[in-house]
């Protein structure tokens, strides 16, 4: 184990010499680091007195006083970004010849090592924290040699890289899958059918048409499981929405909450914006909250046509120009069974909704690696700092 003190230098200068200007400030985030204060905050530069501000440099070991969730002791970065400036808040510490910026970057990069190290060096307060920056250099680390340092940042470079090209592809996905539904919903890109036939043209429909209400109340009382839905998972247990607890576990009433069955829909108006849609699939015998617009479609519908359409900017239009109520915005099933739509064939449905379909399982397959690989890291961390 070797000091921190053996690995950085304190640093403090500030800007008097106006080397820096207001566009040079720099500000710290968990997620990027060291990065251009404009890119997290739209603030007034002329109300920021410059001049006072600390002076860091490329390659600069930063930490930052602020307290966030992940990060109640404060958190440390290397500065990747460029020379600047930054806010008193900080500590600047200049890396030693025998150390790598990156390598202490990367160490501290696990949230629990970071946090592990700091609360015994720091007094947490409401906002900030109050720390020594001698006092923290006091504290040990695992410090390889130079050499091994670099293959270990080297390498993780690597393992970084492959995240974030696996990132850029989900990404490029979304978006590719975003311009599509806007072509296909607006009839720009038609399918053709097996004879490469045109289909016929689409009905314009509202959706009272072609769904009828479901979820009956819960008057029994009895426990089923229960359900939330959220725009990312659709239907999701509630205990996992709300850190292990559901209605059941608080002791609410649940006698009003709606039974779902399989193949249905339930839209949660309580959602910011437009709320959020879910289709329960093959699940089956939950029950949601009463506030919830619960229904079916009929026959001619395929349901995950309609599940991708309630997914574009066509259906969210609607529902704003249907909505009621201030601040949380309701629609009940009368203002839903307005929404127009225009509906293909049934054949050309099920076209549109396996090719979108067909994207999703890209973009979840990308999703899947992305975690596998970030869990990969985070074990690999975890094992290399001991």
């Amino acid at each position: 184990m070797t000091k921190l003190g053996k690995t950085l230098t304190r640093h403090s200068e500030n800007n008097k010499d106006e080397e820096f200007k207001l566009e040079d400030i720099l500000s710290l985030s968990s997620i990027f680091g060291i990065v251009d204060r404009k890119e997290l905050l739209e603030d007034a530069y002329e109300k920021v007195n410059h001049l006072a501000y600390s002076k860091t440099r490329f390659n600069d070991f930063v930490y930052g006083k602020s307290i966030t969730t992940n990060n109640p002791f404060g958190l440390f970065k290397a500065n990747k970004c460029r020379d600047g400036l930054l806010s008193t808040l900080y500590f600047t510490y200049k890396v030693e010849n025998n150390t790598s910026a990156d390598y202490l970057d990367s160490y501290f990069s696990h949230a629990n090592r970071a946090n592990n190290f700091l609360r015994k060096f720091v007094l947490v307060g409401d906002r900030y924290i109050t720390a020594d920056s001698n006092f923290i250099l006091s504290g040990e680390i695992f410090l390889p040699s130079l050499q091994e340092q670099v293959k270990i940042t080297n390498f993780l470079k690597t393992v970084n890289n492959n995240i974030n090209q696996l990132k850029k592809k989900k990404e490029l996905l979304e978006q590719y899958k975003k311009g599509v539904m806007q072509k296909l919903f607006s009839q720009k890109l038609r399918f053709k059918d097996d004879n490469e036939e045109d289909f016929a043209e689409w009905d314009d429909k509202i959706l009272g048409e072609i769904t009828f209400k479901a979820g009956k109340k819960n008057k029994d009382n009895i426990k089923y499981p229960i359900y939330s839905i959220n725009n990312k998972e659709g239907f999701i247990p509630q205990a996992d929405q709300f850190d292990g607890m559901d209605s059941n576990k608080r002791g609410y009433d649940i006698t009003l909450y709606k039974l779902i069955e399989k193949n249905t829909f339930a839209y949660n108006p309580a959602r910011i914006n437009v709320g959020s849609i879910g289709y329960s699939g093959k699940l089956n015998n939950v029950i949601v909250s009463s506030l919830y617009v619960c229904f079916k479609t009929i026959d001619i519908v395929n349901d995950y046509f309609l599940l991708h359409f309630f997914s574009s900017q066509y259906f969210n239009k609607s529902v704003l120009a249907n909505v009621e109520g201030g601040v949380r915005q309701y629609l009940f099933f009368e203002n839903f069974s307005r929404i127009e739509i225009y509906l293909p064939s049934l054949p050309e449905q099920t076209k549109i909704a396996n090719f979108l379909s067909a994207i999703d399982d890209k973009i979840s397959h990308c999703a899947l690696q992305i975690e596998k690989m970030e869990g990969w890291k985070k074990g690999l961390l975890q094992q290399m700092f001991v």
